[in-house]
Parts: C-alpha cells; sequence; structure tokens
C-alpha cells in the first residue's frame, strides 16, 4: 500500500508512507512497517500528523536518516496491531 500525504490545502510539501505487513496466525498480531520518505519538512510534517490521528506517538518513530543521494530524509516505524474478526 503506498500513500502520499500533504501537510495542509496549499501546502507543496509531501512524503510517501510505505505499509509492509506481516502477521501472527496465533496472536492474531500484525506487525507493520511504516517508511516515511521525503524532504525533512515532509517526514516531520506526516509524523506529526499521524500523531494527531492516535496512528503512533512522534517518540515511536526511527531518528531521520539520509534516504540515498537524493536529498531526502525518511523514518521508519515498526507497529503491532491486533486484528479482530
Amino acid at each position: 500500500m503506498h500513500n502520499s500525504f500533504l501537510t495542509d490545502a496549499g501546502e507543496t510539501t509531501s512524503a510517501s508512507v510505505i505499509l509492509q505487513p506481516s502477521c501472527d496466525p496465533v496472536s492474531g498480531k500484525e506487525f507493520i512497517k511504516v517508511l516515511v520518505i521525503g524532504s525533512h519538512k515532509g517526514v516531520i510534517r506526516t509524523i506529526h500528523t499521524l500523531h494527531h490521528k492516535n496512528f503512533a506517538a512522534v517518540w515511536e518513530w526511527s531518528p531521520l536518516m539520509p534516504y540515498g543521494n537524493s536529498g531526502e530524509m525518511m523514518s521508519i516505524l515498526k507497529k503491532a496491531i491486533f486484528l479482530i474478526d
């Protein structure tokens, strides 16, 4: 799954989010990895936006790291979620 988030209407800052799920069928727990790639400002804003939506706390994300030679930054979140049938 791949989504792009714009921080506010009219702003040009954006970041990409990639989800890679893995599931433990016994416990019903699924581990997702969320990777945000974009400008420094775009990654920070996306992390804060997801925090305000109660998706993940800011401190749960990895420190910003350079992404290749593109001048972009990335941050990674690994989160356990429970699947309810």
